[in-house]
């Protein structure tokens, strides 16, 4: 990808088309449903997208907190192998340039926000493109104030259940940039792709990091937490589609449902995902069209 289209759109998708032969070459199949056979699929119509998944069991420590050392080498990993480059740096080096104006978007849900630690790593990692860690603005609800002059985000959040759009993950973490984000609830949220083509974020996302590190997979109601629905599931998710990395989420979050209760107690449906290929172009959608490369840690993983 280079850095003069580094924003997510659909010809960028098509263009990148290719990325399908690259998922079967790692043994990847393409479906997310647990039973797949291990022989590649047919390839699905349709443009396709990258996405890689990092696990490693020492992400959250055994106080419960997330390492964020730990996790920052897993994304380093993924950026790498998302971007087939033989170093991190180099990846890095491929997203962002020392003439950008960087900003991060984080999250800050109470019970499970962007850790700080690992936030604040990311800015320093940002310092080998060349770019001033101390000039680039880490934010949730104030990215239409400090992250509306940004040229380049960074958009990491941790994926979970939520109660209007039925996953909050990286589509959703750019609500902050409306104008008013009530507006956008409507229809269990099914038009949030259209906040990506707002012009003070439109083309701007450099790369998507959904943190699977301990996800919170079930809850009822706005405000809803209950931590015997929170796991370690010790996973990254890293592309530059904010579509396919939700699809996985929300796959995830499906299946561990599924483990739990032996059935999907969906609350809200999570139209949204669907709606940010359909309607908006913002992605890929479809998890038989998305490539995942897998690395790491492999128990309990889920997705087969």
């Amino acid at each position: 990808m280079s850095r003069g289209n580094a924003g997510i759109t659909r010809r960028h998708f098509l263009a990148n088309a290719s990325f399908a032969a690259a998922g079967l070459a790692l043994g990847r199949s393409a479906a997310l449903s647990g039973s797949a056979p291990e022989a590649p699929l047919a390839a699905v119509a349709g443009p396709r997208s990258r996405a890689v998944l990092v696990r490693n069991s020492a992400a959250i420590t055994k106080g419960g907190d997330v390492d964020a050392k730990v996790a920052m080498q897993m994304i380093d990993d993924g950026v790498k192998a998302l971007l087939q480059v033989p170093t991190a740096v180099a990846a890095w080096q491929k997203l962002f340039s020392a003439t950008d104006k960087a900003g991060i978007k984080t999250n800050v849900y109470n019970y499970l926000p962007t850790p700080p630690a690992l936030a604040e790593l990311l800015r320093l990692r940002l310092g080998v493109c060349g770019l001033d860690p101390a000039a680039i603005p880490v934010t949730d609800r104030e990215a239409r104030v400090k992250l509306a002059d940004r040229t380049a985000l960074l958009n990491i959040r941790p994926v979970r259940t939520h109660h209007w759009s039925g996953i909050g993950s990286c589509i959703k973490n750019y609500i902050m940039f409306a104008d008013t984000p009530s507006d956008w609830h409507a229809d269990s949220c099914a038009d949030l792709g259209g906040i990506w083509n707002l012009p003070i974020v439109k083309g701007k996302t450099r790369l998507n990091v959904l943190l699977a590190l301990n996800p919170y997979f079930y809850g009822r109601g706005p405000h809803n937490y209950d931590a015997r629905f929170q796991w370690n599931y010790c996973g990254v998710f890293i592309s530059t589609d904010p579509v396919a990395v939700d699809a996985l989420g929300a796959e995830l979050l499906r299946l561990k449902r599924v483990a739990y209760f032996g059935e999907d107690r969906t609350v809200t449906p999570t139209k949204h995902i669907a709606m940010a290929e359909q309607r908006h172009g913002l992605g890929v959608a479809d998890l038989q069209r998305i490539d995942l490369v897998k690395l790491g840690w492999k128990d309990d993983m889920l997705l087969g």
